[in-house]
């Protein structure tokens, strides 16, 4: 960042500051607020002088970004359908774009879409109080839906292949316990399957708190609290916080992507009817969460791999409360899975958006799909179902080892490859070659 320093405490010096190009580095001190929208010219940086520094836009967007910009340790206020950070799309590339210590009200879009083909971004430390993301009509689409826009929203939206952005995104929080953000929470894409790339280095979040407000029974329409979006390939996504969502078709955390590491920490927790907590279309070698999954709406699964593939995936526990609402469910081969604490379900059957279709599911509590298969499933625990008549284990794929610890009880109808394996399998810990 080049040009001198200038501190402001109006929303007329911040103007006048914005105004002359000698100023490189605005620091804004106090509350300023009415402020019109601003552009941020490349080179320049905005930060605060303290840290209760805030910057409060009137009825608009708050600061457009160019190239090698930097916003750090400032408070940008806007309404909650409007940005509170944006970019220029008109600029040959977004250089290092840096936000570091931002708090905001007002959703954060950075897009590489027009003239913008390349680039890099950095963020440490982002707090998104309050957005909403549901008017914008530009949608991800695949398998039978669309993808809100998220609170956050990074998103390399050209067809071209050539054309990729790198990232190192830590320390993203959105919403508040009792007060989501709306639309999807954090969303990061690249153009799709083919097409422009997002390269993510290291994707960490803290707490975030979403609900789509998307209408209950909608088939094609979906959001997530943490959404990988298909162009998007990830060396490592670190959920540090809790992930919860509260309406209708939130995906807690969602995968389109190739991911090789995905680590979560915290409790994954979704309320709304045919959510799931962890959903994944695309790919990923390693998946670890470390705390309980838990879903309480109706079809809302608790681990499904409906496309792409997991190499290996190990999971705390899984628990569901509804109808429809499968424990886990596979309909693609993986590698191994395990549950540490078990899979308990205590629905019956109901219906459940799948791929962009409403179906009945029955909430079993590992269910393998033709054409799904497993090398390895182990379960501690016991895997448990509560409904009248519902079966722990449904199985018209095939599993090469799977053992359960601690308890299996099956109904004597039970749906597995066949029945008789079923009522053969014994009751303390067994082992199953399929």
């Amino acid at each position: 960042m080049s040009g001198v320093e200038k501190w402001v405490t109006s929303v007329d010096t911040l103007l006048a500051a914005i105004g002359d190009a000698s100023v490189g580095r605005i620091v804004v001190s106090g509350r300023l607020t009415n402020a019109p929208s601003i552009s941020l010219s490349p080179g320049r940086s905005l930060c605060g002088a303290a840290k209760d520094s805030t910057l409060a836009f009137a009825e608009c967007d708050g600061v457009r970004l160019s190239s090698d910009n930097a916003i750090h340790d400032l408070h940008l206020d806007a309404r909650p359908d409007k940005r509170a950070i944006f970019n220029d799309t008109g600029v040959a590339t977004l250089g290092r774009i840096a936000l570091y210590g931002v708090t905001v009200s007002g959703r954060v879009q950075i897009l590489a879409r027009d003239k913008v083909l390349s680039g890099h971004v950095d963020v440490n430390g982002l707090d998104i109080v309050a957005a909403d993301a549901r008017a914008e009509t530009e949608r991800p689409r695949g398998y039978g839906v669309e993808v809100l826009q998220g609170a956050f929203t990074l998103w390399n939206m050209h067809r071209d292949d050539n054309v990729a952005l790198s990232t190192d995104l830590v320390g993203i929080s959105v919403g508040r316990a009792g007060a989501p953000v709306r639309g999807s929470g954090i969303f990061v894409g690249g153009a799709g399957d083919t097409g422009g790339r997002l390269n993510l280095r290291r994707f960490e979040t803290g707490a975030v708190y979403s609900d789509g407000g998307i209408a209950p029974g909608t088939p094609d329409r979906i959001s997530g609290g943490v959404f990988v979006v298909h162009g998007a390939y990830a060396d490592l996504v670190h959920n540090r916080g809790p992930v919860t969502t509260t309406g209708a078709n939130d995906m807690v955390l969602d995968n389109w992507g190739m991911v090789d590491r995905w680590v979560a920490d915290d409790k994954i927790t979704s309320h709304g009817p045919s959510g799931i907590g962890f959903v994944n279309f695309g790919t990923i070698n390693a998946l670890e969460v470390n705390a309980l999954i838990e879903t309480f709406g109706q079809g809302a699964r608790g681990f499904n791999v409906y496309t792409g593939t997991v190499n290996v995936a190990e999971f705390e526990r899984i628990v569901t409360h509804a109808d429809g609402a499968v424990g886990i469910q596979i309909s693609q081969p993986v590698g191994r899975i395990k549950v540490r604490r078990g899979i308990e379900t205590y629905g019956g059957t109901g219906d459940s958006l799948v791929k962009g279709v409403v179906t009945k599911l029955s909430a079993i509590g590992l269910s393998v799909k033709p054409g799904g298969a497993a090398r390895k499933v182990e379960i501690g625990g016991g895997l448990t179902t509560h409904g009248k008549g519902i079966n722990p284990l449904e199985l018209h794929g095939a599993i090469e080892c799977f053992r359960v610890s601690d308890g299996l009880p099956l109904p004597a109808a039970a749906s597995t490859r066949s029945d008789r394996a079923a009522r053969t399998l014994p009751n303390s810990e067994r082992l199953f070659v399929g």
